[in-house]
């Protein structure tokens, strides 16, 4: 036990901040979780950007989702001035006694500045003014990997909250409108819970991909080994265009909602889903915290911090680059990397059919 735990007995309300992608947001939910179990009369908060709100509402650990739009900078110092000020005051008004921010961006030590809560933690930063600004500080791994959960964990750790096995799970709750829109579309399609497979191919971050050509024989050889696949993916027109391609080469027997669900409505697709087949993004953390099966590829990201979180899965990433995970976009900076549009259909086939199996 650290000798300057936090004394939750005078905790009425925390605050958690995780600005960062849609993954790295869904990846904070036990953070909720764990904390509301050990305290269970705190109201816990969130601190996200708008875009990724989502991947936490609903949370039934969760009192309020606060907001940070990242357009406001684009609509000139005045405007942002003010949105900000008004954030802020909501903010102060919720008169925090705890404040854990799980990165290391610089707004976290702005807020907990300015709110003042009795406890604040983050992770170690080399700044007087970041030392200042928080009562705790974690330290992060300086040479083996650690997973981002665990990382986030850490924040508790440091208070003298202990996380159990069982609390560590994903939660993302898609909500009975989503899961009504879902149920009719499966429905309209022919679809039944458990009766499909679900793959999402394509991510916002293009070095993080596979082939067009080889998401295409993949799907071939899926829907003639007999199986109902439904593909998905975002509304972004570029990511639409790639879809659009792999399903021409594909040549039917496909479902396509790409860009048809909602995030939340993706989150209850990935709960009826047999299994989830993608590459290293929010789609495949989503499909974990559903609890549905995942077989996914990775390249120059690294899986031990990034993988698949509590639920069956199978990794597949190139044993021929001793380069990977490298963290680098593409190889040369290239947007394409190598270690992933290596990998053959067959073994992403193959480890499919072996988690099948294995469910």
């Amino acid at each position: 036990m650290v000798p300057d735990a936090v004394n939750l007995s005078s905790v009425r309300r925390a605050l958690v901040v995780k600005l960062r992608h849609h993954g790295d947001v869904l990846l904070s939910s036990p953070v909720f979780q764990v904390l509301g179990n050990h305290a269970p009369h705190v109201e816990i908060d969130a601190l996200v950007y708008s875009d990724t709100r989502d991947m936490l509402a609903g949370h039934p650990a969760i009192s309020q989702v606060h907001t940070v739009d990242r357009e406001w900078k684009r609509r000139g110092l005045a405007v942002q001035a003010s949105l900000e000020g008004a954030l802020l005051k909501t903010l102060a008004a919720r008169n925090y006694q705890l404040l854990i921010h799980l990165t290391d961006h610089w707004r976290g030590a702005w807020y907990a500045q300015a709110l003042r809560p009795r406890w604040s933690v983050a992770p170690s930063r080399d700044s007087r003014f970041w030392k200042w600004s928080f009562s705790h500080r974690y330290p992060k791994p300086k040479s083996t990997p650690r997973h981002t959960v665990e990382l986030n964990l850490d924040a508790l750790r440091r208070l003298g909250i202990y996380p159990r096995e069982a609390e560590k799970r994903l939660v993302m709750v898609p909500g009975p409108e989503a899961d009504a829109r879902v149920e009719k579309m499966l429905a309209d399609h022919g679809l039944a819970a458990k009766g499909f497979l679900q793959v999402h191919p394509t991510s916002r971050w293009l070095f993080k991909t596979w082939t067009e050509e080889k998401n295409a024989a993949l799907l071939r050889s899926l829907v003639r080994d007999g199986h109902r696949v439904v593909v998905t993916g975002a509304p972004d027109a570029r990511e639409k265009a790639i879809i659009g391609r792999i399903l021409e080469q594909a040549g039917g027997g496909v479902t396509d909602l790409s860009g048809q669900l909602s995030l939340r409505e993706l989150g209850a697709l990935s709960a009826r889903a047999r299994l989830f087949f993608g590459v290293d993004s929010a789609p495949m953390h989503i499909a974990a915290a559903a609890g549905t099966p995942v077989v996914t590829l990775f390249g120059p990201s690294g899986e031990h911090e990034w993988g698949p979180w509590k639920v069956a899965h199978r990794i597949v990433a190139s044993e021929a680059h001793p380069c990977r995970p490298c963290g680098n976009d593409g190889c040369g900076g290239g947007k394409v990397s190598e270690c992933l549009t290596s990998l053959p259909e067959e073994r992403v086939r193959s480890a499919i059919n072996e988690l099948l199996a294995r469910a």
